[in-house]
């Protein structure tokens, strides 16, 4: 009877344990046994992303991306390229296991997605045409057009701060900056590194006005369920930011005079103190 009870006693362990087996997160897993992480990004915001001469995908955001994958054991990075606003329903519907393309890591979006650790922070501007003396800093934009990026923070923040402008939304920012240029929107509301991107890329008249609006933070976004390659992800991230890796690439593809681990830190203090 005793042998019976503790044959019985085993099976239920070897029970549990294949039940939690099965239930536990493979999502890291998953992915080095298919070798391939699919990253998506817009290919339409540098410097973060975008196509470059090659017509391969480019920019900081890609360079980070690889070489997490690496870190984490995945051996082939496939980008996938989309809009900002369809990030999350991506996600959800598993057509990319990662958002690696400049995206905030707000409380909202926290209710429907999964972020790990920061890799990049930015300062926003409102741009204008070189030509334009009436707007010299937000004061001047009440009224006006404000152009932004659809379904990204800009867009938010704009709708919160800049309630009195004429706020329009496009799909790519490359069209974006052009209407900017020719006139179309008034002002454009864009992080410093992407519009001076685009200006010297596509030798555009404009210019960058008053004083930075606001400070955001930049992180992997993936579907809420995923903790172990969530975690993986962070671990890998928090690595490049110690040896210097995120530096580098920030200097190799953003400039030389920004040091992005300072503006992390300074981003991640400034959310603390709130």
């Amino acid at each position: 009877m005793k042998q019976n009870g503790i044959l019985f006693a085993l099976t239920l362990v070897t029970a549990f344990g294949a039940c939690a087996g099965a239930n536990a997160d493979d999502s890291l897993q998953t992915l080095r046994d298919r070798g391939v992480i699919r990253v998506a990004n817009t290919q339409a915001s540098p410097p973060w992303s975008y196509l470059g001469d090659d017509n391969l995908p480019a920019g900081y955001d890609v360079a980070i991306a690889k070489e997490v994958a690496k870190r984490i054991g995945v051996a082939k990075v496939e980008f996938i390229a989309d809009s900002f606003k369809n990030f999350v329903e991506g996600l959800k519907a598993d057509k990319y296991d990662l958002v690696m393309n400049d995206v905030t890591p707000t409380e909202e979006r926290k209710k429907q997605v999964d972020f790990a650790s920061p890799y990049g922070v930015e300062q926003f501007y409102i741009f204008v045409r070189e030509d334009n003396k009436a707007i010299n800093s937000i004061k001047d934009m009440p009224s006006r057009s404000i152009g932004v990026t659809s379904g990204t923070s800009n867009e938010s923040w704009a709708r919160k701060h800049m309630t009195s402008s004429d706020i329009r939304t496009y799909e790519n920012g490359g069209l974006l900056f052009n209407d900017l240029a020719i006139g179309r929107v008034e002002g454009v509301l864009s992080s410093l590194f992407g519009g001076e991107k685009y200006k010297k890329t596509n030798n555009l008249p404009i210019k960058s006005v008053g004083a930075p609006l606001t400070y955001q933070l930049s992180a992997p976004v993936l579907a809420k369920g995923r903790e172990s390659l969530r975690d993986a992800v962070g671990k890998a991230i928090d690595d490049m930011v110690k040896d210097g890796t995120v530096d580098a690439y920030s200097k190799q593809w953003i400039g030389a005079d920004y040091h992005m681990t300072q503006g992390i830190q300074a981003a991640l203090l400034e959310l603390t103190e709130e």
